[in-house]
């Protein structure tokens, strides 16, 4: 089975992205467009990526690199794994500039030759240990987990979890779902992770679910049957150039994936983790230099303390475990 690697990036130094976001915002402002210096800046570790993909990951097809037009000095653009794709080549263009990730993975399954399996990466996200595709997919189904979690937060964020949410309970009946995929849903894999599954298996309606933040497994085809679906709403978000308390994410994609039981039951947080670098940055290092677990994202923070320390610290860990150039570097 073909799996594709589908990875976004922005350089927040080049003087045309900061042009045209200057002309759509004015700045960077956290409370006024839920944009920090933090969601753009890089630390120049998108190279230990590709590293990585190479070393621990040599089976993937290709990998679609998605910009608003740019590309790293470094890039050898003519790597036969790899395609430069630019949101005009895939987005409404109506819809650009777009500045909303939210906006630019919905539309991602419509890259020019993507594979039907794929794997969508944010650049925080790296592997870094030996990993098959059966960590993605088992069979043609996606691997996930399948388990609820507290949503009463006010964040943007979690306001569009909820804004998921509603689709879901529109078109899934939670009764019916459970009863055709019990296995799934209470499978022993899980561990305390579905406590509060099994605590509201007599609720009617689906609650937020686990969203681990790290690499997720899609198909196309749910791409196409949640746009068939809620194409009105997926299509006024896209008027967002910049994240909204009214948008949709990625992870109603994901809910509507285990909701059609297009899924294999598996525990991503056995080999997964996340680290919020403003608390766990010696945690980070440590994972990272260890290679504790198969994929680690490394969560960034306009609050770091000692970022300097903390960015030198991170590349001499990968410098330790991918220290040879890839063949993605010129």
């Amino acid at each position: 089975m073909d799996i594709d690697f589908v990875i976004t990036w922005v350089d927040m130094n080049d003087p045309k992205w900061q042009d045209s976001f200057a002309k759509s915002s004015g700045k960077i402002d956290n409370t006024k467009n839920e944009v920090s210096v933090a969601r753009f800046r890089d630390y120049g570790f998108l190279k230990y990526w590709f590293r990585g993909v190479e070393k621990f990951a040599p089976w993937v097809r290709k990998i679609h690199f998605v910009t608003c037009g740019q590309q790293p000095e470094w890039m050898n653009v003519s790597h036969p794994k790899l395609q430069l794709v630019s949101h005009e080549d895939y987005m409404p263009k109506q819809f650009l500039p777009c500045f909303n990730s939210n906006v630019i993975e919905a539309y991602m399954h419509r890259i020019t030759d993507l594979t039907e399996h794929f794997v969508y990466f944010n650049d925080d996200f790296f592997i870094t240990n030996h990993i098959t595709p059966g960590r993605f997919f088992t069979g043609n189904l996606p691997n996930d987990i399948a388990a609820f979690r507290m949503n009463f937060g006010f964040s943007l964020w979690n306001k569009c979890l909820r804004n998921n949410i509603r689709i879901i309970n529109k078109r899934f009946n939670k009764k019916e779902v459970m009863e055709r995929d019990h296995g799934k849903w209470f499978t022993e894999a899980y561990g305390k992770r579905a406590r509060l599954t099994r605590l509201l298996k007599s609720y009617n309606k689906f609650v937020t679910l686990r969203t681990p933040h790290n690499a997720q497994p899609y198909t196309k085809t749910t791409f196409e049957e949640v746009w068939d679906y809620a194409g009105k709403e997926l299509t006024e978000m896209s008027h967002h150039q910049f994240r909204s308390p009214k948008d949709y994410t990625l992870e109603l994609f994901k809910t509507w994936q285990i909701c059609r039981g297009n899924f294999a039951p598996y525990n991503t947080y056995n080999n997964t983790k996340m680290f919020p670098l403003v608390f766990k940055s010696a945690k980070a290092i440590k994972a990272v230099r260890e290679q504790s677990y198969l994929l680690v994202c490394l969560n960034d923070s306009e609050y770091i303390m000692n970022f300097e320390k903390t960015m030198q610290g991170l590349q001499a860990a990968f410098e330790s475990i991918l220290p040879e150039k890839s063949s993605f570097e010129s």
